[in-house]
C-alpha cells in the first residue's frame, strides 16, 4: 500500500494528513487546513485574480459586509491611534472608510501598495480584511503582524472560519484558488498562544487578537 501523501504545515511546521482529495491537508497540531503547495498560484496569477475584485467604496453591499470590522475599529480605537490596513488591495476601501471618520490609518499591499517603509513602523492596530486565507507562509506573516503592533496593540482580521458543520467538498471558500490556508477556532487559539497575544475574541468572521 502506498503511504498517504502529507505535507508540512506552513503555520506551525507540524506534519499533516490528507483532508480532501490530496489537494488539501489538515495539520495535526494547529488544525489549520491548507492547500497543497503544488497547487499554490504563481504571483502573476495571484495578482491577476486580485485585479478582478470589484471592491468599491461606493458599493453598499461590500460596506455592509465589512461593517463588523469597521465597527470594531471605531469602537476600540481612537482617531489619533496609528493603524495599518495590511493587504489593502488596489482600492484600499477599508482604510478609506476609516479615514472618513478622521482616523489615522495607512494602506499596505504587497501587489498594489508595496510601501516597504510602512513595515518598519509599529502601530496601535493592524487590519487584515479577507487577507489571512491568502498567506502562503502564515507562520512568517503572523510573526510580521505581531512585530508591527505596539505592546498594547490589536490585530483585526476577517476570514471565513471552517468548522465541522461545513461540507468542505461544497464549500465556496476553497474554490478561490488564491485561498490557500483556512483557520479553525483551534488554529486561531494556537496563533494566540504561540505568537504572544494575550486574548482573542471571535465573532462569526471577525477575529480580534489583543496584545
Amino acid at each position: 500500500m502506498l503511504n498517504p501523501k502529507t505535507e508540512q504545515c506552513p503555520l506551525c511546521h507540524s506534519q499533516s494528513r490528507t483532508f480532501y482529495r490530496e489537494l488539501f491537508f489538515i495539520c495535526s497540531q494547529c488544525r489549520g487546513i491548507f492547500r497543497s503547495k503544488d497547487d499554490f498560484p504563481t504571483p502573476t496569477k495571484e495578482k491577476a485574480r486580485y485585479e478582478l475584485h470589484q471592491n468599491d467604496i461606493q458599493d453598499q453591499g461590500y460596506k455592509d459586509f465589512v461593517s463588523p470590522l469597521i465597527k470594531a475599529v471605531l469602537t476600540n480605537q481612537k482617531p489619533e491611534n496609528s493603524g495599518l490596513d495590511f493587504g489593502s488591495g488596489s482600492e484600499a476601501v477599508i482604510s478609506e472608510i476609516i479615514k472618513g471618520y478622521g482616523y489615522n490609518v495607512k494602506a499596505y499591499d504587497p501587489f498594489f501598495r508595496n510601501t516597504q517603509e510602512f513595515l518598519n513602523n509599529s502601530y496601535d492596530y493592524v487590519i487584515c480584511c479577507e487577507v489571512i486565507e491568502h498567506f502562503h507562509n502564515p507562520g512568517k506573516e503572523f510573526e510580521l503582524l505581531k512585530r508591527l503592533l505596539k505592546p498594547s496593540g490589536s490585530l483585526y482580521c476577517m476570514t471565513h472560519i471552517y468548522d465541522k458543520s461545513i461540507d468542505f467538498s461544497c464549500w465556496y471558500y476553497k474554490n478561490d484558488f488564491t485561498h490557500v490556508f483556512f483557520y479553525q477556532k483551534d488554529t486561531l487559539e494556537w496563533i494566540r498562544a504561540n505568537f504572544g497575544f494575550r486574548e482573542i475574541v471571535i465573532l462569526d468572521r471577525l477575529i480580534h487578537l489583543k496584545c
